[in-house]
Parts: C-alpha cells; sequence; structure tokens
C-alpha cells in the first residue's frame, strides 16, 4: 500500500495504540479519529480527539476500528461504541480477548483480526503476529497488515490458539530482556563498576547484541558458543547461569501463557 491510510477509528490511545497512531502519522494517514475518555481534545494533521462515542464526527466512516483498550474493561466499554463501526474491520491488539468474544462484544457484525504486537512499536521496531478471524476480505487483511507493519514486523498465522503463546514470548520479551539488563547493572555495581558505566555497559552490551542477532542467519545457539571460550570467563559465568535460565524462561512463559488464556475467559 503506497497511498494514505484509509478513516480509522482508534479507540484506546494508551502506550501501545499511541505508539500506533504514531506510525501511522509518519506512512501517512487520511483520517483518524481517536476515542480516549482520559485524552485531550483537539485535531492536529488530520487525527482528531474525542472523548466519547457521542463526540465523533457525524458521518465518520472508518475503513478499519483498532481497539486499544485494556482487555479488563473492554467488555463494558467496547459494546456502547460498536453501533458506529459501519462495516470496518475491526483490529483488536487486546491480550487474550478472542476473535470470538470480540466478535460478541461488536455485536457480530464486523470482520475481525486479533493481534499482538510488543512495545519497540514506539521505536517501530516492534513485531506483532495477527490472526484473522472468519469473513476477513484479503483487502481487510492487507488493511490491517498495513497498520501494523507501520510500527515493525508482520508474521501471519493460522491458527489463533498460537496468539496466547505468541503475547507470552514477544508481547512480554520486551521485559524479560529490560530485566536482563536492569540485573547486568545491579550486579556490574556489585563489581564495583560506577552506576554510570555500569548502565552504559549493560545497556550497549544487550542492544549490540540484538543488533548483532538481527544481522546474523546463525542461530542464537551459535552465537552464543562463538563468544564462550573454553575454560574462560563467559563459560564460567554460563555455568551458573545455566543452572537456572533454561528451567525459569520455560516456565515464565508457561506462566504467561495461561494468564493470556484466563483473560480470555
Amino acid at each position: 500500500m503506497t497511498d494514505a491510510l484509509p478513516p480509522i477509528l482508534l479507540i484506546g490511545s494508551g502506550k501501545m495504540g499511541g505508539a500506533m497512531l504514531a506510525g501511522w502519522h509518519e506512512r501517512g494517514i487520511s483520517r483518524c479519529v481517536v476515542i480516549d475518555p482520559a485524552g485531550e481534545v483537539g485535531t492536529t494533521d488530520g487525527i482528531e480527539r474525542v472523548l466519547s462515542t457521542a463526540d465523533v464526527p457525524a458521518g465518520f466512516r472508518p475503513a478499519a476500528v483498532v481497539l486499544a483498550v485494556k482487555p479488563q474493561v473492554a467488555t463494558d466499554a467496547i459494546p456502547h461504541v460498536a453501533p458506529i463501526f459501519g462495516d470496518a474491520v475491526v483490529l483488536s491488539i487486546m491480550a487474550g480477548k478472542t476473535v470470538s468474544a470480540i466478535d460478541a462484544m461488536v455485536g457480530g457484525k464486523n470482520a475481525v483480526v486479533r493481534a499482538m504486537p510488543n512495545t519497540p512499536a514506539a521505536v517501530r521496531q516492534g513485531i506483532t503476529v495477527a490472526c484473522a478471524g472468519p469473513g476477513v476480505s484479503p483487502s481487510q487483511r492487507d488493511l490491517c497488515h498495513a497498520l501494523l507493519e507501520a510500527i515493525g514486523a508482520v508474521e501471519w498465522v493460522d491458527d489463533e490458539a498460537l496468539i496466547d503463546p505468541v503475547t507470552a514470548v514477544s508481547g512480554g520479551g520486551p521485559a524479560y530482556v529490560f530485566l536482563l539488563v536492569e540485573l547486568m547493572e545491579k550486579a556490574a555495581i556489585e563489581q564495583g563498576i560506577p552506576q554510570p558505566l555500569a548502565r552504559r555497559l549493560a545497556r550497549v552490551t544487550v542492544s549490540g547484541s540484538g543488533a548483532l542477532l538481527s544481522a546474523s542467519e546463525q542461530d542464537a545457539a551459535d552465537l552464543r558458543i562463538a563468544v564462550t571460550s573454553p575454560g574462560g570467563t563467559t563459560q564460567r559465568a554460563l555455568a551458573v547461569l545455566m543452572e537456572e535460565w533454561p528451567g525459569s524462561v520455560s516456565r515464565g512463559i508457561e506462566a504467561a501463557t495461561a494468564r493470556s488464556r484466563e483473560l480470555g475467559s
């Protein structure tokens, strides 16, 4: 898609909704109405911010409606807005909420796409996995792809059940990486490195390693082995870390997957 994005209705403009909105603005959008009861009111560069459904301009007909509210409030919030959706495709980025649950919220009259982006979307380096529900047309899927591609890479799956472990792996994944940086910085300080240097060492090491991983065709395991000299310092550290990490990461992903399914019930 090379032309400006068609009219979009965005419900919720928190961190992820706001990141998507910024990506669309950079990509080029003809018009976007944002409903956010806690937001600001006003119009800038084709983006109109309102507080409620009643404030949506008369005659506004979105091509897509993006649901970016918290799943815990969706059941109460979405049905009140659904009457203005028209025949727009509904793109949901709510954790846990299934296509069938979203379909019930919007009254069963709109095609639904369920997606899970992650927070690197804020710098257009996210990755989103999406699943198209019944009745989504090729053009609607293309539109949703364009909306998601404005914030990073996009992958599609046919099995909706995969969205729950995707939520656990990539949706929550940035937090796991940030925890690693946090712990590396703390450990560096414990070894006598000044805090400003410890912070920089941890951050640049992780971001640089990510860039190397992204640029390489090798498996992560092969890159790890290449850094690990036999009998060296890295091997000594990994001998300690490997006692806990493999099991802990697996249990963490399992717990997050279970929670995603709970949110959908």
